[in-house]
């Protein structure tokens, strides 16, 4: 922090928030002052979501699904393949592989229904952002409702309801056990 933020913060004098001054003037440049009075979380330099997550998060969760699968395939197995003369490749092509479908099933089916029902950063970063480019199906149907288009927002919810199913349907078509 600057020293005239320091000493805001020390005397109680600051501008808008608890920043500083200079900070709050910069917000208000950047972001515009507008903005920053409806978002809290952007004003304090954060990414607010519903969850409390940042970007890594989208990353971290299916990693920790794919280390618990992982954990899941017995050792005895990949040994009795490595005695058998199986290579590295071989182990992981029909052994990890097959045991991970279904830990690789529930990460694809999570991951997109979580991309399709995208809403919290582009309310609270952009409201919809320049020109309506980061306008998502699920924040259209929500500006759709605060304008009063009850019908037009139920529209909206229900296919994407069908579309959400119909992944699911396909993503469980791929990745079906093979026997």
């Amino acid at each position: 922090t600057s020293p005239s933020c320091a000493w805001g913060r020390r005397n109680g004098s600051e501008g808008q928030s608890d920043l500083g001054a200079e900070n709050d003037g910069i917000g208000a440049v950047v972001v515009g002052p507008d903005l920053m009075h409806r978002h809290d979380g952007l004003r304090r330099g954060r990414r607010v979501t519903g969850r409390g997550e940042d970007e890594a998060s989208y990353l971290v969760e299916p990693m920790f699904e794919a280390l618990a699968g992982l954990r899941g395939i017995p050792n005895e197995l990949r040994e009795a393949a490595a005695i058998d003369g199986a290579s590295r490749w071989q182990r992981f092509r029909h052994i990890t592989l097959p045991l991970m479908q279904p830990t690789l099933l529930f990460g694809a089916v999570i991951t997109s229904i979580g991309f399709l029902q995208f809403f919290e950063e582009p309310f609270v970063m952009t409201d919809g952002g320049p020109l309506n480019s980061t306008v998502s199906v699920a924040f259209h149907a929500y500006k759709q409702f605060s304008f009063g288009n009850y019908g037009y927002t139920a529209a909206i919810s229900y296919v994407l309801f069908l579309a959400i199913a119909l992944l699911t349907l396909v993503q469980f078509r791929l990745f079906r056990p093979q026997t």
